[in-house]
């Protein structure tokens, strides 16, 4: 069997460019290991760029656009076919919980997220407003965004049409056939093994989701997602929802008589089936935020697996192979992003035409060059990360260091950063990509409450590559920074670091100077270290607090080089000095450092570490300082570790005097 074009992969997406291809004039199959089994079925539908206030630029865009097409795509598509797909432009509302809420003033507009983009519009609903536009919320509830734009698509109704339309155009349907291997030959697929034989084409689409790892060596794994939904009684005690509702960990998407409730994010491989915790995680919240949910009876549980990359954006455009396309890892945003995918890929294939917008989902993100040389100093500033050329140490250095180890958990880098003060989330992440670093601190209050800059921020990271270090920043007593301290452990816990006990430990009552109080710094410390955490206490460079700490069972110490935020440098060197020669847990040196050259310096005094925030973030490009700070990090460990030539009170020849020719 021979076809212009063979689609592997028979859900929204690959029915979708599917479609698209044959109105374009080319012959295309789709080989569907199993339609019904297709992340599509499982889905809600929900259209919701804005409501999930999506942190990546590009990404944004790409849903934008995507949503933009929907309209005419949806239309296009009933056309075809005489049916519904449910498509409706309803809009979405964001209820917030007291301690989650995201409103800044009553009644503002969110501002645009990327300046690049044309924003949607956005309106804060307070407390009354709210709870009259949706009767029936829960009485936590305090205010919400309500999202004109966002819309939704019955996703099932979706599926069944886009199967027949594409029959109805003429494009060879295959269900039940399993692609196993691409045959491949001098850097062209030429035939895919399936389990009715070899297949030949002339170009081929790997559109097959969750299951796109099987076949190629992609960073595409399964995200196991339960869902279920329950009936409307014919008799409510109030108004039926009739609002799309999008919370916290949860959503609930009205749907003729009945409502559909979902989802959980679950690593777990294609581990199948309802499980009774998953279940009652998503009643639970469902209650909370909508409580007469709790009357109505239960219709239908099911799930499915997402198709889940590391960074949570999918893989879009050209491959290694000349004749392969790749359209996968969609994730949460399949259906959503079905049209504009079909529009890029289409064009890519048949005009050659490359969107620019492509360069950010391209594949190649995710591969590194190894280094080629073996330096003894281990660290990870000496390999390349793809975007930085590897630094090469050749010959292998004879100085050998040791990994930095903090309660118990071995780290190669000696650079933290912070996540605050950028002038946009897509900057923090290229500087924390930039830094290298693998310890992230993350004001806990500030993301609970999702102040300016941080919406979306425990979204933003990876958090299966970086640890995330939890700080009480804005506590100002030590029952203030015990408590945040607590929800920062549970945060970690949700972002699926179930072991992260790290706690950096603030304490800072004068908000004009921002030192930090000796007192309840250690109040608090004592409490923590009996619950378990791992502290982290940020303190003036005081020796004998630094000391007191660490006997009460801090892991570190982390002095001040000058006020939080100055970037006046190293002030308090001879304390810092004092602290290190006398510390049996690592000194971190945190606030104030403001250059490269205070980096290099603070390491050559024999900190273990540095946290720089500031300083990158207020850099007028902060990719390129949070990469210096990370050389100079290196840098300073190395002459830290080499030894320093004697200062001498008078000059020494560079050459010796001795054999030298004479006139």
């Amino acid at each position: 069997m021979t076809s212009e074009i063979v689609i592997i992969g028979g859900g929204v997406i690959g029915l979708a460019i599917a479609i698209e291809l044959k109105l374009r004039g080319t012959n295309v199959t789709v080989f569907c290991r199993n339609f019904q089994a297709a992340a599509t079925h499982a889905a809600a539908g929900m259209l919701a760029p804005d409501a999930e206030n999506i942190p990546n630029g590009a990404m944004r865009s790409l849903c934008w656009r995507s949503r933009a097409l929907y309209p005419d795509w949806t239309h296009k598509l009933e056309e075809l076919t005489g049916l519904n797909t449910g498509y409706r432009p309803c809009g979405i509302l964001t209820p917030f919980f007291e301690e989650s809420r995201g409103a800044g003033e009553q009644g503002s507009r969110r501002a645009s997220p990327s300046p690049s983009s044309s924003p949607s519009p956005a309106y804060w609903l307070n407390k009354e407003a709210i709870h009259q536009y949706q009767p029936g919320l829960g009485a936590e509830v305090v205010g919400g965004w309500w999202y004109p734009e966002d819309a939704q698509v019955d996703n099932k109704a979706l599926a069944h049409v886009l199967w027949t339309a594409a029959e109805s155009v003429g494009v060879k349907l295959k269900d039940g056939i399993t692609v196993e291997a691409f045959l491949q030959q001098q850097g062209q697929v030429v035939g895919v093994q399936t389990n009715a034989g070899v297949i030949r084409a002339a170009h081929y689409v790997l559109a097959s989701g969750a299951w796109s790892n099987e076949l190629l060596p992609l960073p595409v794994l399964p995200r196991k997602g339960q869902m279920l939904s329950v009936r409307t009684p014919e008799f409510a005690s109030e108004l039926p929802l009739k609002r799309v509702l999008f919370g916290q960990d949860i959503y609930i998407v009205p749907r003729g008589d009945r409502l559909i409730i979902g989802a959980t994010s679950e690593a777990v491989g294609f581990t199948p089936n309802n499980t009774p915790e998953g279940i009652q995680t998503l009643l639970q919240a469902a209650i909370r935020l909508y409580p007469q949910l709790k009357h109505y009876p239960i219709q239908e549980f099911w799930w499915g697996f997402r198709p889940a990359t590391p960074d949570e954006l999918p893989i879009l455009g050209t491959s290694y192979c000349q004749n392969l396309t790749l359209a996968t890892g969609h994730y949460r945003n399949g259906i959503l992003l079905a049209p504009v995918t079909a529009t890029l890929i289409a064009d890519l294939i048949l005009e050659q035409k490359s969107d620019p917008i492509l360069s950010d989902f391209h594949y190649s993100r995710f591969q590194s060059q190894p280094s080629t040389s073996t330096p003894m100093l281990t660290h990870s500033a000496n390999f390349s990360n793809g975007h930085h050329p590897a630094i090469s140490l050749q010959p292998p250095l004879p100085v050998q260091d040791s990994p930095l180890i903090i309660a118990g958990k071995t780290f190669q880098s000696r650079l933290m950063t912070g996540t605050g003060k950028y002038r946009s989330i897509e900057e923090m992440q290229q500087s924390v990509a930039a830094s290298d670093c693998q310890i992230v601190t993350v004001a806990v209050r500030r993301v609970q409450t999702k102040a300016p800059g941080h919406e979306g921020l425990a979204e933003a990271l990876d958090w299966t590559k970086i640890w995330m270090l939890p700080n009480t920043a804005g506590c100002q007593t030590a029952e203030e920074a015990i408590r945040v301290a607590r929800l920062g452990r549970e945060m970690a816990k949700l972002l699926g670091q179930e072991d992260n006990n790290f706690v950096k430990l603030e304490v800072i009552p004068d908000l004009k100077y921002l030192l930090p109080d000796p007192i309840g710094t250690l109040q608090a410390a004592e409490q923590l270290v009996k619950e378990g955490f791992a502290v982290l206490p940020y303190i003036n460079a005081d020796p004998m607090l630094a000391k007191r700490l660490e006997e009460v069972g801090c892991a570190t110490v982390m002095p001040l080089a000058s006020p939080i935020g100055s970037g006046q440098g190293l002030k308090t060197t001879a304390n810092i000095q004092i602290i290190i020669e006398n510390a049996g847990v690592p000194v971190v040196v945190d606030a104030g450092i403001g250059s490269p050259s205070e980096a290099a310096q603070a390491m050559e005094l024999g900190a273990d570490v540095l946290l720089i925030n500031s300083a990158i973030a207020l850099s007028p490009n902060p990719a390129a300082m949070a990469r210096a700070m990370n050389l100079a990090t290196v840098a300073g460990r190395l002459a830290y570790l080499a030894g320093r030539m004697p200062i001498k009170d008078y000059a020494s020849p560079s050459s010796p005097l001795t054999g030298t020719i004479t006139s």
